[in-house]
């Protein structure tokens, strides 16, 4: 027998030592069936040990698992163990959250040997599209590069950036490598496939996504870390998915916040996308139109390389002119201005696509009494239940709780109870009215649950078959609809005054990718954006499309306050029962010894968080700052540790955030 030193997905930091059968098969990076407690885990072997701290009587045996799977790989090991690290999860559970779920089953079902989808087979290559100036200087200067190598892709909408990716591509095929290409969200996802099947008809190509079956995600997850799969495109767990030719990592959209995972470990997988082509010595491509000012901050230093595409690429095809619309003075129509109406109406006669852009699904934000005040507030958490007028139902969009919406006032019985502000149901039964015979189609998470239901609407709209989208910021990035020549943005003036002060970045993105879905083609494209606040800054950096001159501001700002990129922060937060154990706790934790140890560590007062109550827990936070980022990151582990001894009262958790993108 021999003593292996497991990882096993508990929330703890430290290996486990089991006794394994020798077996000329034995070597680290193999899954094993172990014994824990009353129940069976499987655990991945990180290291086999001559001895082990516990007397050999108290060692439970673990047994190797009777599969064809590889170990893992050194790379993978090595990923696994820096994002541990940094951001202060458990080995255990960062190893097994990396694997797809079937593989984390003791008693796995039947897998079906599936080949990775290619491309169909076509009789003639359809002709490359012929690379502008710029297009094809970006190219060069990753092609270039064999070692690491970070290279920022900042192009404005429409301006070929997934066109350089496949050039990109196919240079790494030509030499044999795997590429992996992360995308922020699924529904980006089937148009990327699309394109890529039918560039690399001979091409296996695997998707990873939480929207795959268990058995879909293995098969493919099998295919990339078998070398079969030679193009990998995922979601932000991918960047994980050990790949043995690996030669190439695309980041597109790499601004975007959903590659920030928030909950479990909470990683940045475009951060680990970075130290990964790090390790692996090879080139990375961030893309984005609206880079993240880290990213910029980042190229402005010399740390990233930037790379400009400030033409579109389609012959002919201009950036959209952008008008905002003072909506001080004139009368709006359940939210939409007269002159936005009129362009809708322009748009339908010359049988050209619209979409209405308005970042709140449901039908209104939430439903009152004007007699007594009561409001559809969410029993469990500190928000709004959503009014849903198309399936009658009162909807919390953060713990999901749905109850029938109320025929009267459930205080005081009056049956007069309305909906206030609007969503995307309520624009589109008005946008209904005003336009008995278009064809309006509502694109948010109501009416895309599934990927299904998600190619079905686009589907719909490549084939011409709506006039009008309404839709939130679903629609707001990464695609390509050729006929569609006006944007109407509703309700953006409420993140100017946001709390956050990421918010404007956000906001000036989001606007800048969803008025980028104008004029991508040979129609011109127009945008009109209701605003209270014309002479905002940010307004007039938008109509400008000068994204370098407001990133510039931000940073500047952010310079002056010390905030990231020019400070390094982790938030501390605890949940509760009631809120005074969760700040009872942190105060507890802001005033332990080991903190006057760190003199470049700043700990700010604890705090109730801006959603204080969530699925019927308190929560608070406690934000720690340095100018440091060695110092900060010396500092948790020391920290957390002394944290783990604190007594806790009444069932209270915490969890320490590295680099938080939500406050």
């Amino acid at each position: 027998m021999t003593i292996a030193r497991l990882a096993l997905d508990v929330p703890l930091y430290r290996l486990f030592d089991y006794l394994v059968e020798d077996s000329p098969r034995l070597q680290v990076g193999l899954r094993v069936k172990a014994p824990f407690g009353n129940r069976e885990k499987i655990g991945v072997i990180v290291e086999l040990a001559k001895k082990s701290e516990l007397p050999p009587e108290q060692l439970k045996t673990a047994a190797l698992l009777d599969d064809d799977l590889p170990p893992l790989t050194p790379d993978f090991f090595r990923l696994c163990e820096f994002a541990s690290q940094y951001y202060q999860a458990p080995l255990g559970e960062v190893i097994l959250q990396a694997l797809p779920p079937g593989l984390k089953k003791t008693h796995p079902a039947q897998r079906r040997a599936r080949k990775p989808k290619a491309g169909k087979p076509v009789k003639t290559a359809a002709p490359l599209p012929e690379l502008n100036a710029e297009q094809e200087a970006a190219v060069q200067a990753v092609k270039s590069r064999q070692d690491y190598a970070p290279f920022l892709l900042y192009g404005v909408t429409g301006s070929g950036k997934t066109e350089v990716y496949l050039r990109l591509i196919a240079a790494t095929l030509a030499k044999g490598k795997q590429t992996l290409l992360l995308a922020p969200e699924i529904n980006l996802t089937p148009q990327l496939e699309t394109r890529l099947m039918a560039r690399f008809p001979n091409a296996p190509i695997v998707m990873l996504h939480s929207d795959l079956g268990e058995a879909a995600r293995e098969r493919a997850w099998r295919a990339a870390f078998q070398g079969e799969a030679r193009i990998v495109v995922g979601t932000r767990l991918s960047v994980f998915t050990p790949l043995p030719d690996l030669g190439l990592i695309i980041v597109d959209e790499e601004h975007d916040a959903s590659y920030k995972q928030q909950d479990g470990m909470r990683y940045s997988a475009r951060d680990l996308a970075v130290f990964r082509a790090r390790l692996a010595k090879l080139p990375i491509v961030l893309g984005s139109a609206t880079p993240s000012l880290e990213s910029w901050a980042h190229a402005g230093h010399g740390r990233y390389t930037l790379l400009t595409l400030q033409e579109r690429a389609v012959s002919g095809a201009k950036l959209p002119a952008i008008r905002i619309l003072d909506t001080r003075r004139v009368k709006l129509s359940d939210g939409l201005s007269p002159q936005l109406i009129e362009a809708l109406r322009l748009r339908l006669a010359a049988k050209e696509q619209s979409l209405v852009f308005l970042n709140r699904r449901g039908y209104a934000p939430v439903l009152a009494c004007p007699a007594c005040g009561w409001i559809s507030r969410c029993p469990r958490c500190a928000a709004n239940r959503v009014v849903h007028l198309a399936d009658q139902r009162l909807r919390c969009h953060h713990c999901g709780l749905e109850t029938p919406i109320p025929r009267a006032c459930p205080t005081c019985g009056n049956q007069d109870i309305l909906p206030f502000g609007r969503g995307t149901q309520r624009l589109e039964s008005m946008l209904t009215g005003v336009f008995p015979t278009a064809r309006i189609l509502r694109v948010d998470r109501d009416s895309a649950k599934s990927r299904t239901q998600w190619e079905a609407l686009l589907a719909k709209i490549q084939a011409g078959a709506a006039d009008i989208l309404v839709g939130t910021q679903m629609l707001a990035k990464g695609h390509d609809f050729p006929r569609l020549t006006l944007v109407g943005v509703v309700g953006a003036d409420a993140a100017l005054f946001a709390a956050d002060w990421r918010a404007p970045e956000r906001l000036f993105a989001q606007l800048m990718q969803v008025s980028g879905r104008a004029g991508r083609a040979d129609l011109p494209g127009e945008v009109i954006l209701q605003s209270e606040y014309p002479e905002h800054p940010l307004y007039r950096a938008i109509t400008t499309h000068d994204y370098p001159g407001y990133a510039e501001t931000l940073l500047n700002e952010r310079r002056q306050a010390g905030f990231p990129p020019y400070a390094y922060q982790a938030i501390l937060r605890a949940e509760a029962a009631h809120m005074e154990t969760a700040l009872a706790f942190l105060h507890q934790a802001a005033n332990l010894p080991c903190v006057e140890d760190y003199p470049d560590i700043t700990l700010y007062d604890p705090i109730p968080m801006r959603l204080f109550r969530l699925m019927n827990q308190e929560r608070a936070q406690l934000l720690l700052e340095s100018p440091s980022r060695p110092q900060l990151q010396d500092f948790l582990p020391v920290w957390r540790e002394t944290l783990a001894t604190l007594p806790r009262k009444n069932k209270l958790r915490w969890h320490i955030e590295v680099d938080p993108l939500e406050f």
